[in-house]
């Protein structure tokens, strides 16, 4: 089997934001695109950094319900995304492989990783995208996951 390549699987149409966006306009666009994480860009598309859902909630006091997490977001009035990345992040390049992309995110402990390729962001690679492969490539069985 022919081995399998970052650029073969990476998501491609990333949602990022610039240093000085808003904390609070990052988590709002996570929420809208129900994604777990943005990578952070120059105007040069360079990626600078990678900003996650958990890292803007662990800025925001602890919340027990809906009023406190909108109350947890006005506290962020201020703060922007550079002030929460990630510097410097793990990455990957479109030829990397596949392998090589999981054993980054399991042994780090993350769930995706920027793509880059001469110096610019062009993809990002996530445990969703290695599943997509994964089943991609094992037999079709007649036994379908059934609910508890």
């Amino acid at each position: 089997m022919q081995q399998q390549r970052v650029r073969d699987w990476m998501s491609r149409d990333v949602h990022v934001v610039r240093p000085d966006t808003s904390a609070f306009e990052a988590y709002d666009s996570m929420r809208r695109h129900n994604i777990r994480r943005l990578p952070v860009v120059d105007l040069d598309g360079r990626l600078l950094g990678i900003v996650t859902r958990s890292d803007i909630e662990q800025a925001m006091p602890q919340s027990r319900g809906e009023e406190d997490r909108r109350h947890g977001l006005f506290e962020l009035a201020g703060t922007v995304v550079s002030d929460l990345m990630t510097q410097n992040p793990l990455t990957v390049t479109p030829e990397s492989s596949i392998r090589n992309a999981a054993a980054t995110i399991m042994r780090a402990k993350v769930s995706g990783l920027p793509v880059v390729a001469n110096d610019r962001l062009v993809g990002i690679i996530t445990e969703s995208d290695i599943f997509r492969l994964v089943v991609s490539t094992w037999p079709d069985d007649d036994d379908e996951a059934t609910e508890a």
